[in-house]
């Protein structure tokens, strides 16, 4: 776009609009305001117009910078894929024997702990057995006791009921006498 300006349009070609008044004025082709112009519109270019320049310096680093990125992710992706390759090769089949050996001996030692798990469950639901029956029967016999002990309480109730209904009668027949035997003595 060099010579894009301005000027370039009033020097070289005419506008398609009012350009004629300008052209006239400033005299033909051939000139030497139309020279002037021409110059002045070149050096404004080399001067102010740096976008070519700029343009080629921005091509050149992108194409250096996509070169050496590109290079930079070939170095990246290479090591990757050694690094993939290694892996798959060497640390995986190590990682799985030793998983396996190791699982293999954790599942031992956990099938161990659940049998030994299994055993005290056992083992406690024995004893809870064991001690509810003891609590049942030890129930049943406090139950049986206390049904003794109130049967006794009662018969001993009765039995002294008895001896009190007994001394009454006895008491009651000695002061019938005793009222008898003072019916005697106050004749006298």
């Amino acid at each position: 776009m060099s010579g894009g300006g301005p000027e370039a349009a009033v020097g070289g070609e005419a506008p398609a609009a009012g350009g004629n008044k300008k052209k006239d004025s400033l005299g033909t082709a051939g000139s030497p305001a139309h020279l002037i112009i021409k110059d002045l519109g070149e050096i404004h270019s080399r001067l102010l117009d740096h976008r070519p320049v700029i343009q080629g310096e921005t091509r050149y680093f992108v194409k250096e910078f996509e070169e050496k990125r590109g290079l930079r992710e070939m170095r990246v992706l290479e090591n990757l894929k050694n690094m993939i390759l290694e892996t798959n090769e060497h640390t995986l089949p190590k990682c799985r024997e030793t998983m396996q050996d190791n699982l293999n001996q954790v599942l031992q030692r956990l099938q161990a702990a659940t049998d030994s798990v299994c055993r005290l469950q056992q083992r406690e639901q024995e004893r809870k057995k064991i001690y509810n029956d003891h609590l049942i029967a030890s129930e049943n016999q406090h139950i049986i006791q206390w049904e003794d002990f109130m049967k006794e309480q009662h018969n001993k109730q009765a039995e002294v009921d008895e001896e009190h209904r007994k001394a009454v009668e006895r008491l009651k027949e000695q002061y019938a006498e005793m009222k008898k035997d003072l019916g005697k003595f106050s004749t006298f």
